[in-house]
């Protein structure tokens, strides 16, 4: 089970994200994904919006493995190697977890060889 929920005692999320998620039953938490493409084993080369798909890609690939969907996010943490890609990372990122967006935080780290990274927190269906 996972739904958002929200208060009107705080302000709308004006990016793609949600107040917060209630969730129950069978979880996955993905560790850190960096844009490493699977079929090389290397960095993604590119701006960065290629590196920011290749993260989603890899986890919408873990995910579905785990017999889950991205639909299912409960929580996302974004790293940023500078806040100037902001922007950027909200447009790649509305395009893979659909509305009710998941609860999400993004913070600006040294990140050395690449310019983003994603871990997220995913609530699967019972087995």
């Amino acid at each position: 089970m996972r739904e958002a929920f929200a208060t009107d005692k705080l302000p709308t999320p004006k990016n793609p994200y949600s107040q917060a998620i209630i969730a129950s039953g069978r979880q996955l938490w993905i560790s850190g994904q960096v844009p490493v493409d699977p079929a090389t084993g290397e960095v993604v080369a590119g701006d960065f919006e290629a590196q920011a798909v290749q993260v989603f890609e890899n986890i919408k690939t873990l995910v579905e493995a785990a017999g889950g969907s991205m639909a299912g996010a409960v929580k996302v943490q974004v790293y940023l190697r500078s806040l100037d890609y902001f922007a950027q990372m909200n447009a790649v990122y509305a395009r893979y977890f659909p509305e009710p967006r998941p609860a999400r935080t993004t913070v600006p780290v040294e990140l050395r060889g690449f310019l983003i990274e994603v871990d997220v927190v995913f609530a699967l269906d019972e087995a």
